[in-house]
């Protein structure tokens, strides 16, 4: 009697804890609000894709997405908190360029750049403007050249943070044109750009959209886009291929990131909702008036074009000596 009342309550546990909820599936997620981590500030090109793209995820899927800005370290704040995240879709975070050159840079970084992350979706580009103050005396990229090498480590360039694309442009400025600068690292384009708005630093590769404004104000001259195309925004803008430096094409990224171990149907769903956004009429008018060439992709064509990006700077940063300093 008494081993059958132990098989019973043994029966009975079974019985309950497969009643339990078990992992989220595609058909119960999402079920409460999604977290979104932006690894840099408020108000920088990243910031400004994020809250679009999940603005429009967040009306299709039917829950919110709350941004989290959580900046430092060029990303390496944020993409820390994802890497640590649980795996069960409800943490994302959207990532850009310096998420290949960050294990380059900072090889003592709290993650695993390959293994402890799942892309999304490649959702989009970007191309870079290399502008400086309206009161620098360079008018082109040539006259900046000249005056680099006039004034030999008194120039500086400013960027979101070591490793980004604003970095990796003033870098191979310095290469390609044999140029003194040197690099002022801050937390996030947007501090950078209001510090060279200031006049306190020399120049500065920034997105497009965030400095065209600026541009058209008056307040910054735009010298060179990075693309190796002109950019219908400014077309009046050189390349700076045009501009005398062959082989100079720099574009800033973004890809939307997941942590490892993500189950597939929920990757797959997200991969799905990012899709749908950035296919989004109004969303590719909007991000386009502003430079921004909307992509898409699977998850594997985003995993594999992150890690050619991964290869391709580590050969890059290594031939080139750049240093992130």
């Amino acid at each position: 009697m008494r081993m059958f009342s132990r098989f019973g309550c043994i029966a009975l546990l079974a019985i309950g804890y497969a009643m339990l909820p078990g992992p989220a599936s595609a058909q119960q997620y999402p079920d409460h609000p999604i977290k979104l981590i932006v690894p840099v500030p408020p108000g920088g090109g990243v910031d400004i894709l994020a809250r679009a793209i999940g603005q429009k995820m967040s009306v299709s899927m039917g829950v919110p997405i709350v941004v989290d800005n959580r900046a430092g370290a060029s990303a390496a704040i944020g993409t820390e908190l994802l890497a640590k995240s649980r795996p069960d879709g409800y943490t994302i975070m959207m990532g850009y360029s310096a998420h290949a050159t960050n294990p380059i840079f900072n090889p003592g970084l709290p993650y695993d750049t390959k293994k402890d992350f799942a892309a999304i979706a490649h959702v989009g580009y970007i191309p870079l403007i290399l502008v400086v103050p309206a009161s620098s005396p360079a008018n082109s990229v040539k006259e900046l050249i000249a005056l680099a090498k006039a004034k030999p480590g008194q120039l500086q360039f400013a960027s979101g943070g070591a490793g980004a694309g604003a970095h990796l442009s003033g870098e191979l400025l310095k290469v390609t044109a044999g140029v003194d600068i040197v690099h002022v690292p801050y937390k996030g384009n947007a501090p950078a750009l209001n510090d060279l708005l200031g006049g306190h630093v020399s120049m500065m590769f920034d997105t497009i959209n965030t400095a065209l404004p600026h541009v058209k104000s008056g307040t910054l001259k735009a010298l060179a886009v990075t693309s190796g195309k002109r950019s219908p925004l400014a077309p009046d803008v050189p390349t700076m291929i045009e501009a005398g430096l062959p082989g100079f094409e720099i574009g800033a990224w973004y890809v939307l990131f997941a942590p490892a171990n993500t189950p597939k149907d929920i990757l797959q769903r997200l991969n799905s909702e990012a899709n749908k956004a950035v296919k989004d009429p109004e969303l590719r008018a909007t991000l386009g008036a502003q430079g921004v060439e909307l992509t898409g992709s699977t998850p594997e064509e985003a995993d594999a074009f992150v890690s050619r990006e991964i290869e391709l700077w580590a050969r890059t940063i290594k031939a080139t000596g750049m240093k992130g300093n």
